[in-house]
């Protein structure tokens, strides 16, 4: 489920279509740089009520989708 709320999220944030993103995604591959990331973070935080420590070794979304999990725990 998270996965899916995240992707949803990123492909209205960028304006991209929602199948093109998958859990092997890599931030490069959806033309994410560093201020994205943190943009699209600090909502998910918002909205979730979570907060989430990124680290330089989250670059794809299945790192980003286990800092969440991690943080929804």
């Amino acid at each position: 489920m998270t996965f899916e709320t995240i992707a949803a999220k990123l492909a209205d944030y960028k304006g991209i279509d929602v199948a093109t993103i998958t859990m092997d995604s890599t931030f490069e591959d959806l033309a994410l740089d560093s201020l994205d990331v943190a943009d699209l973070v600090m909502q998910i935080e918002d909205e979730m009520g979570i907060s989430i420590e990124l680290d330089p070794e989250v670059k794809d979304m299945k790192a980003l989708v286990a800092k969440i999990d991690e943080a929804k725990a």
